[in-house]
C-alpha cells in the first residue's frame, strides 16, 4: 500500500508543467502557425492561444512535436484555470528547494503547489522543473483541477487516472501511453478537453472561470469590439464579445458552434467549440420543412424551429428554407441521433477574406488563405472540384470547419447605385437594389468604380463582394438567375438562386410581366431599373435519367431541377423524376457550367400551358365526350373535347392552352396515410419515402363531396388517400 501511495504521489508531483511561452511569441495581432497542419490540433490551439494558455514561437512556427517540462506545463494549468492575476502573491516564497524565486515559472510552481494543491514534489523534496512531462502526469493535473482526489479514483496509478480520463472524454485525441512524453500538440487537445468537461461536483468546468454562454455559432472574429478593435468575436445571435486577452482571432474557429467564456467582467476569454466530427457540409437538392435532401439523395431531419444562419443573422429553419434552392451548400450540425441541431447555409463559416482566381487553373493565393504547406479540399459551387476546374474571376474562401477551399462563380452585372462609406473603401455596395458587404481584398479593385457605373461584382458562397471588374471583361458576364416571385409593369422582386432577393422598378411591360410570373429568369440592370429576362432554350436534347445525361452531355453532381406547373415552379431532385427518358420538348431551359456538364434544368415546355389537378369530369352528349378537372368547391377547368378513357371522378393533371390537352394522366395513389406521417403541412412519409406537399394541394371529402382546406381534412379523418406526381402530392381525399 505504501508503495502504491508513494507511486501516486511521485505522479501527482511530476505532472506539474506545460507550454510556457517562449521568447519571441506571438503578439496581439492575428496569428497562425505554418507548422500545424491538423485541423483538430489547430482548432484546439487557437481556442487556448486566445486565453494565454499557449502560444508559438518567434519564427511563426508552434513545434507541435516537442516535448513539454513540467515548469511549463505549470504554467499553462494556471492559466487554464484564470489564476494568472493572483501570482503576485507567490512570487517570493520557496516552495521547492530548487525552484529559487528567480527561477522564471517560480510563482507559476508556487501557486499550483501552495495556492491550489494540484502538484507536489518528489520523494526527495525537489520539484525538478525541467523534467519532461508525461501523459499520465499532465492527466493527474487535470483532473485534480476538475476536483478529483485519490479517494474518488483508487486503484494504482496511473492507470485507474488514465481509465477516469478515458471515461470523461478526457484524453480524445491523445496517446493513451502514460508514460509517454507528452507533446505541444497533445497538450493543446488535453486542455480543449478540460475546458469540455464537467467537474466532479457537477457543472461545466469551464463556468468555474466566469461565466459560459453555451450553444451559440461564431460567425466572426473580426467584429468591432466595445473598444473600438475589431477583433470582437460574434456570435450568429448578433452579439459581440470584447477579448480579455486584447489579441485578434486568426479565424480558425468561424463557422464553429460551441461555448462563449466569459470572465468576471464580460469580457471573453475565449471560445470552446463543440468536439470536431459534428459537422457536415453538403450540397442541397431539396428543402423541405422538416427534412433536408442532399445530392447523393441521402436525408437528414430537422424541425421549423431548428436554428439556422443564412444570410447574415440567425433565424429558423421554417424562416429559411423555402429561400434556399438546389445547389445551394449548407453545412449541418449534427446530434448523436443524426438530427440536425444547428443549420448554417454556406460552406461552414462567413468569409473574412478571398482570393480571386486571375488565371484559369490557377490556385495562386490560396495559401494566404489556409496556411503554407496546409492539406485542403476544394469545392466550386458546392461540388468536389480541382485546380484544374478553376476559371478566372472565380472567387475563393476557406472554411476552417471543413478545411476546404470554397470556390464560387456567381456574379452579379448592373448599375452601381450607392456605397458606404465612400467609393475609395467602401465597406458596403448597392446594386439591383440589394446592399452587398465588401470584403477587405475587394477594395482595390472596387475603387475604380464609383456610383452611376455598371459594374460587376464578384461574390464569395455567402454574398460579399471580393472583387469588382468592368461588365463584359472577358468571362466576367453577369450570371443571376432566380425565380421570379412577383411582377407587374415596372416592377418586379426576384429570389436569385445564390441566396438573395432582389426588387425594384424593372423595365417590363404587362404581357412581359404575366410570362414571367413564377418562371426562372435572368436579372441584372441599368440606371433605369431592373432588367429581367425569361430563360430559353440553352442545351438541346433528351434527358436520360437513368444515365444522368441531357442531350448526350453528363448532368453535373448539383444539378438544378426544376419543373414548370402552369403559373409556377417547383423545385424537384432528379430522383423524384420516374421517367426514363423525358423528351427535349418537354424540357424549356437547360445549362452548362465550367465543366460543360448541365448544372441547371426547367422541365415543362415552354408552351405556358396551365395545368390543372383535380377530379376527372366527364361528360357524354351524343357522340360527344368531354373532359374538365374539378379542383375546389365550384371551380373547374374549361370542357375539352377528347377521345381519351379517364374515368369520372378520378384523380389527374391536366394541362390545357388554347383549348386543347397538352398533358394528361392519373395521379398516383397512395392509400390509407395516416395523419401521423405528416411532417407539419410540407412533407408525408410513406412506406419510407418523403413526399413534397403543393403549396395550393387541393383537398376533397368524398362523404360531402366537397372541397376543403387542408387543416380541415386533417381535423376531420384520421386517415387519408393521397394522389402524387414527380414525387409532390397533389390531391388528398378524405371520407
Amino acid at each position: 500500500m505504501k508503495r502504491r501511495i508513494l507511486s501516486l504521489l511521485l505522479a501527482v508531483c511530476t505532472a506539474v508543467s506545460l507550454l510556457a511561452l517562449p521568447a519571441g511569441a506571438a503578439t496581439s495581432g492575428t496569428v497562425t502557425f505554418s507548422d500545424v497542419s491538423d485541423r483538430d490540433t489547430a482548432m484546439a490551439v487557437e481556442s487556448l492561444r486566445l486565453m494565454g494558455v499557449l502560444d508559438g514561437y518567434g519564427d511563426g512556427t508552434f513545434r507541435p512535436g516537442t516535448s513539454l517540462t513540467r515548469a511549463q506545463f505549470c504554467k499553462m494549468a494556471v492559466y487554464a484555470m484564470n489564476g494568472e492575476d493572483e501570482l503576485g502573491r507567490y512570487s517570493t516564497v520557496t516552495v521547492f528547494p530548487d525552484v529559487k524565486p528567480s527561477y522564471w515559472a517560480s510563482s507559476y510552481i508556487n501557486m499550483a503547489a501552495k495556492g491550489k494543491g494540484i502538484i507536489a514534489g518528489y520523494a526527495d523534496g525537489q520539484f525538478h522543473p525541467d523534467r519532461t512531462v508525461t501523459v499520465g502526469q499532465a492527466v493527474t493535473i487535470l483532473l485534480r483541477l476538475l476536483g478529483y482526489k485519490d479517494e474518488n479514483l483508487g486503484g494504482i496509478w496511473p492507470q485507474s487516472y488514465m481509465a477516469e480520463a478515458a471515461s470523461i472524454g478526457m484524453t480524445d485525441g491523445v496517446s493513451t501511453n502514460a508514460y509517454a512524453a507528452l507533446t505541444r500538440a497533445q497538450a493543446a487537445r488535453l486542455f480543449l478537453n478540460l475546458l469540455r468537461a464537467d467537474t466532479v461536483e457537477g457543472g461545466a468546468y469551464a463556468a468555474t472561470l466566469g461565466t459560459v454562454v453555451d450553444n451559440v455559432m461564431l460567425v466572426s472574429s473580426t467584429a468591432k469590439a466595445p473598444d473600438g478593435r475589431e477583433n470582437g468575436l460574434e456570435t450568429a445571435g448578433g452579439n459581440i464579445y470584447q477579448l480579455a486577452s486584447g489579441k485578434t482571432s486568426n479565424g480558425m474557429l468561424n463557422g464553429y458552434k460551441g461555448t462563449m467564456v466569459l470572465d468576471k467582467q464580460g469580457k471573453a476569454l475565449t471560445f470552446v467549440p463543440d468536439a470536431v466530427g459534428s459537422s457536415k457540409v453538403i450540397t442541397l437538392s431539396v428543402a423541405k420543412a422538416t427534412e433536408i435532401t442532399d445530392i447523393t439523395g441521402t436525408r437528414y431531419t430537422l424541425t421549423s424551429d431548428t436554428a439556422t444562419y443564412y444570410n447574415g443573422k440567425e433565424t429558423t429553419w421554417g424562416d429559411t428554407y423555402s429561400w434556399l434552392n438546389a445547389g445551394a451548400s449548407v453545412t449541418l450540425y449534427l446530434g448523436a441521433a443524426g438530427n440536425v441541431e444547428y443549420v448554417f447555409v454556406g460552406g461552414g463559416s462567413t468569409a473574412s477574406a478571398a482570393v480571386v482566381v486571375y488565371e484559369d487553373h490557377s490556385a495562386a493565393g490560396f495559401d494566404s488563405l489556409v496556411g503554407t504547406g496546409t492539406a485542403y479540399t476544394i469545392y466550386k459551387n458546392g461540388v468536389k472540384a480541382s485546380s484544374a476546374d478553376l476559371r478566372k474571376y472565380d472567387v475563393a474562401t476557406y472554411s476552417s470547419v471543413t478545411n476546404t477551399i470554397r470556390v464560387c462563380d456567381t456574379r452579379i452585372s448592373g448599375y452601381y447605385e450607392a456605397c458606404s462609406p465612400n467609393a475609395n473603401e467602401p465597406s458596403k455596395v448597392t446594386v439591383l437594389g440589394h446592399e452587398f458587404d465588401v470584403l477587405s481584398t475587394a477594395m482595390e479593385s472596387l475603387s475604380a468604380f464609383k456610383p452611376g457605373d455598371q459594374i460587376t461584382l464578384l461574390l464569395t458562397e455567402d454574398n460579399q463582394v471580393a472583387g469588382a471588374v468592368k461588365p463584359g471583361t472577358g468571362g466576367a458576364s453577369g450570371n443571376a438567375v432566380g425565380i421570379v416571385k412577383s411582377a407587374s409593369a415596372g416592377s418586379a422582386s426576384v429570389d436569385l438562386l445564390c441566396g438573395i432577393h432582389v426588387e425594384g422598378k424593372a423595365n417590363i411591360s404587362d404581357t412581359t410581366a404575366a410570362q414571367l410570373q413564377g418562371q426562372l429568369a435572368r436579372v441584372s440592370s441599368t440606371k433605369d431599373g431592373l432588367n429581367v429576362s425569361s430563360l430559353t432554350g440553352g442545351v438541346g436534347g433528351d434527358l436520360d435519367v437513368n444515365a444522368k445525361t441531357l442531350g448526350g452531355q453528363r448532368l453535373a453532381d448539383n444539378v438544378m431541377i426544376f419543373r414548370r406547373d402552369g403559373g409556377a415552379l417547383t423545385s424537384v431532385s432528379l430522383s423524384q423524376l420516374t421517367s426514363g427518358i423525358i423528351a427535349k420538348s418537354q424540357i424549356s431551359y437547360a445549362r452548362t457550367n465550367w465543366a460543360g456538364e448541365v448544372d441547371l434544368i426547367v422541365l415543362g415546355s415552354s408552351d405556358s400551358s396551365t395545368v390543372y389537378y383535380g377530379r376527372a369530369i366527364v361528360q357524354t352528349s351524343d357522340d360527344t365526350r368531354t373532359l374538365a378537372v374539378e379542383y375546389g368547391n365550384g371551380q373547374r377547368s374549361e370542357a375539352i373535347r377528347t377521345d381519351s378513357e379517364v374515368s369520372h371522378g378520378a384523380y389527374i393533371y391536366m394541362g390545357v392552352k388554347g383549348g386543347q390537352i397538352t398533358s394528361l394522366g392519373t395521379l398516383t395513389r397512395l392509400a390509407g396515410v395516416s395523419n401521423s406521417a405528416w411532417s407539419g403541412d410540407g412533407a408525408v412519409t410513406v412506406a419510407g419515402r418523403t413526399y413534397t406537399v403543393s403549396d395550393n394541394v387541393v383537398c376533397y371529402n368524398r362523404t360531402t363531396g366537397t372541397w376543403m382546406t387542408l387543416s380541415a381534412a386533417h381535423a376531420y379523418a384520421k386517415e387519408a388517400n393521397l394522389y402524387v406526381r414527380d414525387g409532390v402530392v397533389r390531391v388528398i381525399e378524405v371520407s
